[in-house]
């Protein structure tokens, strides 16, 4: 049995914290996550708009999770977008790319747009980023941790205590998250 794969949708990667979690996980190798050029774009372009971030920023973080985390951009998915059904057209080449590399599961806040019906003829399940993290933690509590924490050291301006990195996470809306990390409150 091959290891658990997943996709960021791009809502997952807009929030810089939740971005930086789900990458120290997914280099954690505990499974495999992907995304494709056109999520990295939605996202980019979302932070754009906001009109805080340059394009440089922005690009030089898409740079770093190309690499950072090995095989992870998918391509080639691109003629089964039309083939498929989803509430928001827009969203069809996230399954898509999920369907190519063989996904367990899509990672997004967005389950609305990512119905069961819809999802289930692929073997392909809808999961918030809330319940992935969950669970990671509670399959691989100290590997977890470990990359938590070096998330924590990582932040610089401002350094962050353990209680200012889970108001940080509780506020991505990551509640289930932040419970099951106050059991780990010494190894962060």
């Amino acid at each position: 049995m091959g290891k658990f794969t997943v996709v960021y949708d791009a809502c997952v990667l807009y929030p810089a914290p939740l971005r930086d979690t789900l990458m120290r996980l997914a280099m954690t190798d505990l499974f495999k996550a992907h995304w494709t050029d056109q999520i990295h774009d939605e996202w980019i372009n979302a932070l754009l708009r906001r009109g805080q971030h340059s394009r440089d920023a922005l690009e030089k973080v898409r740079e770093l999770m190309d690499f950072h985390a090995r095989d992870a951009k998918v391509s080639g998915y691109e003629s089964l977008i039309e083939g498929l059904s989803l509430p928001d057209p827009d969203d069809r080449h996230v399954l898509a790319a999920a369907i190519h590399c063989g996904a367990d599961a899509i990672v997004t806040s967005n389950l609305k747009d990512f119905p069961t019906e819809a999802l289930q003829p692929h073997g392909i399940e809808v999961i918030h980023p809330d319940d992935f993290i969950f669970y990671q933690i509670d399959m691989a509590p100290s590997i977890c941790c470990s990359a938590i924490r070096d998330q924590r050291m990582a932040l610089r301006n401002p350094e962050l205590d353990i209680e200012a990195l889970l108001a940080v996470l509780l506020k991505q809306q990551l509640p289930q998250t932040v419970a099951k990390l106050r059991e780990y409150t010494n190894f962060l």
